[in-house]
């Protein structure tokens, strides 16, 4: 990547549409290094990744579609005989495609642990900066990639799938891919109203 460093952070953003080539297992590893080196007060490493390709979309998919579905017995989109509304018919159409916008996915998750110095909201955001530095590690090796939540993030169904514990939190997924297209580069964000200065 021919860009300076603070040009490169200044200029970071997401990338929707993604395809095929995902990063080969050179640069996979090197995202994933990028992400063991985040600020972690108490070297706890509060995180965990599960790596998402090939296969492994189409179960993430199944998750996704029995997520919704449960959803569905609960609130009548889905009858007690199996019957389904059409706006549930298009949401679940919808809903499993939702992992092949890309060729790989990085789920980033909590994996909380007791200290009596290091309270759980700073785990958190530690496993936050882990998304946030692979994102900026794909980005430097010219992939695309998108940090992306929802509700899906949150949903017990999928938290289970992902054998994330009631305890922890899905704190992402992280989409990596070549970019379809080139996207210009977004007017950056003024600071006017977001500083303080104590002089």
């Amino acid at each position: 990547m021919n860009i300076n460093l603070i040009d490169f952070l200044q200029q970071r953003q997401s990338t929707p549409v993604l395809t095929e080539p995902a990063p080969n297992e050179d640069d996979l590893n090197k995202i994933l290094a990028a992400g063991m080196r985040v600020p972690d007060h108490g070297g706890l490493k509060p995180w965990h990744f599960t790596v998402i390709s090939e296969d492994g979309l189409q179960r993430l998919s199944d998750i996704f579609v029995e997520a919704i579905t449960n959803e569905a017995l609960s609130t009548g989109d889905i009858s007690t005989t199996g019957t389904c509304t059409p706006e549930f018919e298009a949401k679940k159409v919808k809903t499993s495609k939702m992992p092949f916008r890309a060729p790989l996915i990085i789920v980033i998750a909590t994996n909380k642990q007791s200290h009596e110095k290091v309270p759980e909201i700073e785990q958190q955001i530690t496993a936050g900066c882990c998304a946030h530095a692979m994102q900026m590690a794909a980005s430097s090796l010219g992939y695309g990639a998108m940090w992306r939540t929802g509700n899906l993030a949150y949903d017990s169904t999928v938290k289970a799938g992902l054998n994330v514990s009631d305890k922890n939190d899905i704190v992402g997924f992280l989409y990596i891919g070549t970019p379809c297209r080139e996207h210009g580069v977004k007017p950056s964000k003024s600071i006017e109203g977001h500083v303080t200065y104590w002089n």
